[in-house]
């Protein structure tokens, strides 16, 4: 295969000197210069598909030899705000090498991960007459925030993106291949009371002390569920030596548990004032073996006896699996294995990605992408040898199973 590190820099910094900071999810610019750089590919039919502004998805397709099988690469266009700018030591809005590492906002999460997909497209572009079937690029705009202008939207309304398996660049590592993730509830609870006097707290019902209970008795709930598949626990487990290099000790518990990040809290107006009104927000991740239903089930049974509370459900997503066995894992496992030497490890993964929606479109999908340094932080940056092995690996995959 054709994969050099000169094209993936280029490429990856044509997207990284356009702002696609996701809020505010304006990725026209960023839509422009991929919908670029795939229409110079020979052989791409490249469209755009933009729900509304600021909203911009572009697909490119290539048809192999004869018809075949249909394999999906995605990737999301959006990434993380700057931040503040005076704690970069590069500049966020492109791409720098330095030091055998690729600088820049989007360079892990994930306009890096793109420019090794575009890589891998572009040397299947050049080998046509081997393999059959289409070969799909679709870049969807909203991910950074769990929307369903980007991917969902392409997969309703775009034909060829519903494949028969999916590859996706986002963060990871080469050395892990994630079949799945974890499922979410963003929840709000709100609590009322009644105002009073702080020196009178006999006249009034106090919301933050309310608040601070119900906060309380949501965070007891977190802890691993029964019924999980026990090929998922195995090849979490057995991925462990691994994966938790790459992703830091203590991901394997977390995988196979509900966990709780109480990410707000605000409540009162003065030290001396019973506070009327108070609010909480809750990050809730559901492993594999449980249901965001199931979850929200035992959250209200805990708070059904507070009085002054209310429960509302922010965003709310399955989690969702490959299973470990299948062969697109094993594809990238063996693909990995010849570019790296040593076999990449299947296993689930902890954040949230598109991943969620491919497979609820019932298409087998992997997480295979670089890892990530300091990703939504100043100088965020990944290894360039990643994005190569990355982008060797899409490419074989994508010969492998389109060659079947």
């Amino acid at each position: 295969m054709n994969i050099d590190a000169t094209s993936i820099l280029r490429d990856a910094d044509a997207l990284m000197r356009t702002d696609s900071s996701n809020p505010p999810g304006d990725c026209r610019a960023t839509a422009d210069a991929a919908e670029a750089l795939l229409r110079a590919i020979p052989g791409a039919e490249v469209t755009r598909h933009d729900f509304d502004a600021p909203n911009a998805n572009v697909v490119a397709v290539l048809h192999g030899a004869a018809p075949g099988r249909t394999l999906l690469l995605n990737g999301h266009l959006d990434c993380y705000g700057i931040g503040d700018a005076s704690a970069w030591t590069v500049p966020p809005l492109a791409a720098t090498l330095k030091d055998g590492m690729l600088y820049g906002r989007g360079s892990a999460d994930m306009k890096g991960g793109i420019a090794a997909m575009m890589a891998a497209f572009r040397a299947m572009a050049e080998r046509r007459n081997a393999w059959r079937g289409k070969l799909v690029l679709a870049l969807g705009s909203d991910e950074e925030t769990m929307g369903v202008r980007g991917t969902k939207y392409l997969l309703d309304t775009v034909p060829a993106c519903r494949a028969d398996a999916c590859l996706i660049a986002d963060a990871g590592s080469p050395r892990v291949a994630r079949f799945g993730e974890k499922g979410m509830l963003w929840v709000r609870l709100s609590a009322t009371g009644r105002a009073a006097h702080g020196a009178h707290v006999h006249l009034g019902d106090n919301a933050a002390a309310r608040l601070v209970e119900a906060v309380r008795r949501t965070l007891a709930l977190a802890g691993p569920p029964a019924g999980a598949d026990p090929a998922v626990v195995e090849a979490i487990r057995r991925a462990a030596s691994v994966s938790e290099p790459e992703a830091g000790a203590g991901e394997t518990d977390t995988l196979l548990s509900v966990t709780i990040n109480l990410g707000r809290i605000a409540g009162g107006e003065l030290v001396n004032l019973v506070a009327a009104r108070a609010e909480a927000a809750l990050d809730i991740r559901v492993p594999h073996g449980t249901t965001t239903s199931e979850v929200e089930a035992r959250l209200r049974a805990a708070l059904a006896d507070l009085p002054g509370i209310a429960l509302e459900i922010l965003v709310r997503w399955e989690p969702s699996a490959t299973p470990p066995g299948s062969e697109i894992v094993h594809l990238v496992q063996d693909a990995g294995e010849a570019v790296l030497g040593t076999r990449p490890v299947a296993t689930m993964r902890v954040g949230a990605s598109d991943s969620r929606l491919t497979r609820a479109a019932g298409i087998p999908t992997v997480v295979y992408g670089p890892a990530p340094r300091n990703m939504g932080g100043p100088d965020e940056h990944v290894a360039m040898a990643d994005l190569l092995a990355v982008a060797e690996v899409h490419a074989r995959v994508a010969e492998k199973f389109l060659s079947a």
